[in-house]
């Protein structure tokens, strides 16, 4: 069993930045592939963020390529979502989400509770 939590969301100005972090209770952090998903009111959950267990490979929706950044700290055992050049569009909770081995836009196994991004026009 792997236990998520994540932190960082908040509301923003459209224009700013926020970075979410999701913290993992394993210690097999490093053998998992780990991916970030959104949910706004009233649409379904759609893939945002995807990072290899390694770090070495990443993968983007195109809603957000050129402004989100994946990364990890396998040590911290944390995983993070750079989120800059923010718009109302973006507003949602903010999941994360773990799966051993390759990295996945649909399929995982273990989900955090969320974190809720506002962002203001």
């Amino acid at each position: 069993q792997v236990h998520l939590v994540e932190s960082g969301g908040g509301l923003v100005q459209a224009g700013g930045s926020l970075r979410l972090s999701c913290a993992a209770s394993t210690r097999t952090f490093s053998s998992y592939a780990m991916g970030w998903f959104r949910q706004a009111p009233g649409k379904e959950r759609e893939f945002v963020a995807a990072i290899s267990w390694s770090g070495g490979s990443t993968y983007y929706a195109d809603s957000v390529k050129g402004r989100f950044t994946i990364s990890r700290d396998n040590a911290k055992r944390t995983v993070y979502l750079q989120m800059n050049s923010l718009k109302p569009e973006d507003t949602a909770v903010y999941y994360c989400a773990a799966v051993q081995g390759r990295p996945s836009t649909y399929d995982y196994d273990y989900w955090g509770q969320g974190t809720q991004v506002t962002v203001s026009s």
